[in-house]
């Protein structure tokens, strides 16, 4: 069996934690990030080169960094980058067309990379292999409460291993959610079991457009397709589409009332490391700070370094509305971290000021940035921890802990780690402009322009 991993959401609901360039599921949680928990449930369907990632092209090399951090290294053209986003269907369609490449009657799971799922799930999931050869199945899970958050599906007359669905509902209020449940509709998980005859037949038959545009082993032009989800573009209209009920947990995870509602709480209900007092039901989330709630009830407070969040637990939804006023006034809070990934390591802006500002770099053992100039600035290395191999108008020289060099601006430079510890540097910046479009690169191992 083969696996797809859905890694191009941005969620913007979950924002300050979640950037555009840092979207949730890269997010570590308890060690890990829930991207690579979602790999490492991959790993009990599929070899590593049988695993497929669809993500977005700014994302590719946090999958790539990820996945080798698990020992989970999949083949290079595996990790597909969309150049923009179209939605789950044209992106399920461009790794079944890379799958059918290699198998035309392969068989593949679909996982979203940001949802918990219990381990009772593999066994379930796998079972409905046979039922995959008939019809595009999707996995409904059983409510635990009339929850106003998730999309219902309708099962229907019961086919082997599962039953036939009747109808998909989005989602509803919450006197219809307790209706629902009552009736014995399931939650939608978006998990999908596809087998590549079947998704292509229908597929031909609902949205011939997009089935075109993915018919020969090409990239078609992602501008000209269209954007739509695969749950109204071929489930809803399909008759071949099955349900199976997953009997284990799951949680989309989508927003803070939903990370609130997996955390330990205490007597009161709250969770969160803080001290509360005459308060219940609220959520926190600020590590290294110290927070006092006291008289409060039902609130999440979410600090990061540049950015603070206080909202009613009830209104979570409404988050995705606040990162999209700050969309408008173009502030790049809902991008980046103070911490930005890059394909060597990291760098997190310690402090920025018109005519300077000051980084920590920290790049992994082996990883090089790009040779490149500025026109702008001028730099300032200093070596913290490890051993930094600096380029400078072609010459090499190597820098231990507490040396230190100038890069002035026009010069041709290029940081690596030879060592096997990461490196770490603090960068001081001068000039008129600071901002990262003032690159010039000349050579990068990674392919940026």
């Amino acid at each position: 069996m083969k696996t797809i991993i859905l890694a191009g959401g941005v969620g913007t609901r979950l924002w300050p934690l979640s950037r555009e360039y840092y979207p949730k599921q890269f997010i570590p949680m308890e060690g890990e990030s829930l991207f690579q928990r979602t790999c490492k449930r991959a790993q009990k369907f599929s070899k590593n080169n049988e695993i497929y990632v669809v993500t977005n092209e700014i994302h590719r090399y946090l999958v790539a960094n990820q996945m080798d951090d698990l020992g989970c290294t999949v083949p290079a053209d595996h990790i597909l980058a969309e150049p923009e986003q179209k939605n789950t269907l044209p992106a399920i369609a461009w790794a079944m067309q890379q799958i059918k490449k290699a198998d035309k009657n392969a068989t593949a799971v679909v996982f979203p990379s940001d949802h918990l799922l219990g381990e009772k799930a593999v066994g379930q999931i796998s079972a409905a292999e046979p039922l995959a050869q008939k019809y595009l199945v999707t996995f409904g899970v059983r409510p635990t409460s009339p929850h106003t958050g998730y999309g219902y599906i309708r099962p229907g007359k019961a086919v082997a291993g599962g039953c036939a669905v009747e109808e998909f509902k989005e989602k509803p209020d919450e006197k219809t959610a307790t209706e629902y449940v009552k009736k014995g509709y399931l939650w939608n998980s978006g998990i999908f079991l596809l087998s590549v005859p079947v998704f292509f037949e229908e597929l031909k038959k609902y949205q011939p457009r997009l089935a075109a545009a993915f018919a020969g082993t090409a990239v078609p032009e992602y501008p000209k397709l269209d954007s739509i989800s695969i749950d109204y573009g071929l489930l809803e209209p399909s008759k071949k589409v099955a349900v199976v009920p997953l009997d284990t947990e799951w949680n989309d995870l989508g927003t803070f009332k939903a990370i609130y509602e997996v955390r330990p709480h205490d007597a009161e209900g709250n969770a969160g490391e803080a001290e509360y007092l005459s308060a219940k039901d609220n959520y926190v989330n600020a590590p290294g700070k110290r927070v006092g709630l006291i008289g409060v009830d039902n609130l999440v407070v979410v600090d990061t370094a540049d950015a603070l969040l206080i909202c009613d637990n009830r209104h979570t939804e409404q988050v995705k509305e606040l990162v999209g006023r700050y969309n408008k006034q173009n502030d790049p809070v809902t991008l980046f971290h103070r911490q930005v990934h890059r394909p060597w390591g990291a760098y997190t802006v310690l402090e920025d000021s018109e005519h300077y500002k000051i980084k920590r770099l920290t790049v992994k053992p082996g990883r090089k940035l790009s040779l490149q100039l500025h026109h702008h600035r001028s730099e300032h290395w200093v070596v913290v921890s490890g051993t930094a191999e600096v380029e400078l108008n072609g010459e090499t020289k190597l820098l231990r802990q507490g040396e230190s060099t100038f890069v002035k601006s026009g010069v041709r430079h290029r940081l690596e780690n030879p060592g096997v510890i990461p490196l770490e540097i603090i960068e001081v910046q001068l000039g008129e402009y600071l901002e990262e479009d003032d690159i010039v690169r000349f050579e990068d191992e990674y392919g940026r322009k």
